[in-house]
């Protein structure tokens, strides 16, 4: 075997992925199983050659020494075919592929697997859209979750009341049958009681023997304060139940927040946007402003800019279970008015005047300067 080229043998190139060597050896093996030529010796040969290479290639740590030192390397290393010829790691495609040959149509187990036993229940995921206000205050929410729970009625058992389930003659219980074909002697799941060891000979009516059923529940879950746009939650034990006594799952809640019309948040700042007049820009002013909290008292300063931001600090976001917040951050926008009165005309032109009258004797007094 010194002299062959695994990859030769298979029809793959040497750069070939995974998924292209299993598919060329699944033809392979296909065309030239014994079974399917009794009529042609060679088949048996051909097939051998084809699961050895596939044996080596197929795992991609024996892969990497072939690739490098050769079917020498393999053999020093005691990884080659003639040091255990089923991989761990390819050994449940051959039972896929093996399936197949077979007939049986069943997932491949693999020879280590055993009789199932307690299982725990798949996690679940959610969203949760909360408002800037709520997650700013924290809120109290009821979340509907739709989830598989061991049957109420039998237990998980998927038998009637007083009628257990008998031993799985097939394969005695232990959820595996052993498969001989050529030279090939595997271990795969019972077809019979798919992998269980059981067979339900008086299934539960509410869920047919299946031992599990679809269930709606609603559950009250606290988001806290501060709790902020793609923050996870998990609460223990609210995802799917287990099966075989396994614990259930975990429900995880991912959370959106929804936009606010007044309020933005930056950080840990809570950001709001102020329009104030002309007259309260120049002069200054004091002006109430109601936050998700409270109402706040805010003060212009005279001659307040368009755009500066004043700063109330402590006032922001609080930190998920910490006592620090951020602060309350008011941007202050200069609106022009619209639709004058007679009187608001009079008196801006008059404005306007003075000021020309100022820029005027500035420009006179710099220029003479």
């Amino acid at each position: 075997m010194a002299k062959k080229d695994y990859y030769q043998i298979l029809g793959v190139s040497s750069n070939a992925s995974a998924e292209e060597i299993k598919k060329a050896y699944r033809k392979m093996a296909m065309q030239h199983h014994p079974d399917r030529n009794r009529d042609r010796p060679e088949a048996e040969e051909k097939f051998k050659e084809a699961s050895e290479a596939y044996s080596v290639l197929g795992n991609g740590e024996k892969r990497k020494i072939y690739d490098q030192y050769g079917i020498n390397g393999l053999r020093m290393g005691n990884g080659g075919p003639d040091g255990g010829f089923f991989s761990d790691s390819a050994f449940a495609d051959f039972g896929d592929i093996l399936g197949d040959l077979f007939g049986f149509g069943q997932p491949f187990s693999g020879s280590r697997q055993r009789r199932q036993g307690p299982r725990q229940g798949r996690d679940l995921g959610l969203e949760v859209v909360l408002t800037l206000e709520e997650s700013f205050l924290g809120v109290e929410k009821e979340i509907a979750v739709e989830r598989e729970r061991n049957c109420p009625e039998c237990d998980g058992s998927g038998s009637e009341a007083g009628q257990d389930a008998q031993v799985c003659s097939k394969c005695g219980g232990t959820g595996n049958v052993r498969l001989a074909q050529g030279f090939f002697s595997v271990s795969t799941t019972c077809p019979a009681c798919r992998g269980s060891g059981r067979l339900i000979t008086h299934p539960c009516k509410k869920c047919r023997g299946q031992a599990r059923v679809n269930e709606s529940k609603k559950i009250k879950v606290t988001f806290p304060s501060g709790i902020d746009e793609g923050n996870r939650m998990r609460v223990a034990g609210e995802g799917e139940g287990g099966s075989q006594g396994g614990s259930p799952g975990d429900l995880y809640l991912m959370v959106r927040i929804k936009e606010d019309k007044n309020f933005q948040r930056q950080g840990n700042d809570l950001l709001c946007q102020l329009q104030i007049s002309f007259s309260q820009a120049a002069l200054g002013d004091q002006i109430s402003v109601k936050t998700f909290e409270e109402v706040e008292k805010v003060k212009i300063p005279p001659a307040a800019q368009n755009g500066q931001i004043i700063k109330i600090k402590g006032k922001g976001f609080r930190q998920v279970n910490r006592w620090s917040r951020g602060d309350l951050l008011i941007k202050i926008h200069v609106v022009t008015p619209k639709d004058l009165t007679r009187q608001e005309s009079e008196l801006f032109k008059k404005l306007r005047e003075i000021e020309r009258s100022r820029d005027k004797s500035l420009f006179e007094k710099d220029a003479f300067n």
